[in-house]
């Protein structure tokens, strides 16, 4: 295990696109695994494309995004430490994760063949809330992530926490889509959000 741990080390430094890609698309993949079977129950109804589209958008879009956005902000240079932290964490949450969380609806609902007008209502329903709660998990995770994590680890520290957080968003993405589904059909509001409440 000490070996693996190594190796993967390495990469991270030596190959860091790569490596951080192939981490974001095995916990997009596990993310989604983990929500149908442990919150949907979905059992032998698993649904292979779904997280066949989470595990291409975590390798695909996320992996690299997050990489090059980790390595601009530790380009930048701070008067000190605290203010490192402070700034970081600020620019991570109000300029990356706004952007990122409209991305990721807008792009999951596309991959499933809803058009444009489909990402729209699927933005437009998920995403204040997963907004929301997306800074209460990882504004406290940032913090610890920027002040003591080393650089080229900081984006394993989120990779682990996301593997939660990506069961929350496939779980989201999958009770948003059913909730617009029904509303066109049947013309009722449903809110998905208090689903998962």
């Amino acid at each position: 295990m000490a070996s693996i741990l190594k190796l993967y080390n390495a990469a991270l430094i030596r190959r860091p696109v790569l490596a951080q890609s192939a981490t974001a698309a095995f916990l997009f993949g596990a993310g989604d695994v983990i929500a149908q079977q442990a919150i949907e129950k979905r059992g032998r109804n698993h649904d292979f494309m779904r997280t066949a589209r989470l595990t291409f958008y975590g390798g695909a879009f996320f992996g690299p995004a997050l990489t090059k956005w980790y390595q601009l902000l530790n380009r930048i240079k701070f008067p000190s430490p605290t203010k490192a932290v402070v700034y970081r964490v600020f620019l991570d949450q109000a300029i990356l994760t706004p952007a990122a969380v409209a991305f990721f609806f807008g792009t999951m609902s596309i991959m499933e063949g809803k058009g444009i007008s489909g990402a729209q209502e699927r933005v437009n329903s998920a995403y204040t809330p997963t907004l929301i709660r997306n800074w209460g998990v990882f504004i406290p995770t940032q913090i610890i992530n920027f002040a003591v994590v080393p650089p080229h680890l900081r984006f394993v520290v989120v990779s682990v926490v996301s593997l939660f957080w990506n069961t929350y968003l496939s779980a989201v993405n999958a009770s948003t889509e059913k909730a617009l589904l029904a509303e066109q059909t049947t013309g009722v509001h449903d809110d998905s959000e208090k689903k998962l409440d």
